[in-house]
């Protein structure tokens, strides 16, 4: 006797509610996501950037990124690990944070010789430390390194289009010659927030996001 599979409900609950927007019409709203890699780089404190950069130092933005108030730096930092193994110019991102972090793939934490947790970004208690050298000084962190885990930033309206809240987990789809799919995004909900998924350099690799044909995020 065959069985029929059990009914998720929250995926038939997604299902309905995707239909009746798009029934509602041009007020409904639609979702713009924007799928980025996210290449190592580091944030730091007001301190660590005077120490590294010099007294007074503060960060000069060179391109903004795609969430308003966000920007890459023209500063770049020489990330050491043990044994003396280093990258030679991991880009800053601001502004400026409480505590400094620096975020790799996990390629350059091998590159490193570090055995790096998979966290979310400034969940850094009990974690690698590194140094950091920039031209005017040195930074020794005694914790801080992280192969940040994927997840998806989104606003309220979006949180709502899918049916999820802040600290829920989705899914994401890519349609390439490598078609993946990525499990387990953390959701981060926030005002003025836009639509965007952030996968590491191995993850963007991985999929062919570059040559990708099209992306959906899904519960």
């Amino acid at each position: 006797m065959s069985v029929a599979p059990a009914v998720d409900r929250r995926q038939v609950e997604q299902i309905v509610r995707e239909i009746v927007l798009r029934q509602v019409g041009a007020g409904a709203h639609e979702p713009n996501l924007v799928v980025s890699v996210s290449a190592r780089h580091a944030h730091l404190t007001d301190e660590h950037v005077e120490v590294l950069f010099g007294k007074g130092a503060t960060l000069t933005p060179m391109k903004d990124l795609y969430q308003d108030g966000y920007f890459a730096a023209e500063e770049t930092v020489m990330v050491v690990g043990p044994r003396k193994r280093m990258l030679p110019s991991v880009r800053i991102l601001g502004p400026t944070r409480p505590e400094s972090q620096v975020e790799l793939a996990f390629t350059d934490a091998i590159s490193l010789g570090l055995d790096l947790p998979v966290r979310a970004s400034g969940k850094i208690d009990g974690t690698p430390g590194c140094v950091l050298v920039g031209p005017k000084g040195v930074v020794e962190l005694d914790k801080g390194v992280i192969r940040a885990e994927r997840h998806v930033h989104m606003g309220p309206k979006d949180a709502e289009f899918y049916g999820v809240k802040d600290k829920d987990r989705m899914s994401l789809r890519v349609h390439s010659s490598c078609t993946t799919v990525f499990e387990d995004l953390l959701v981060r909900v926030g005002e003025g927030i836009k639509l965007e998924t952030h996968l590491d350099t191995d993850e963007g690799n991985a999929c062919n996001l570059d040559h990708a044909s099209k992306v959906e995020l899904f519960v």
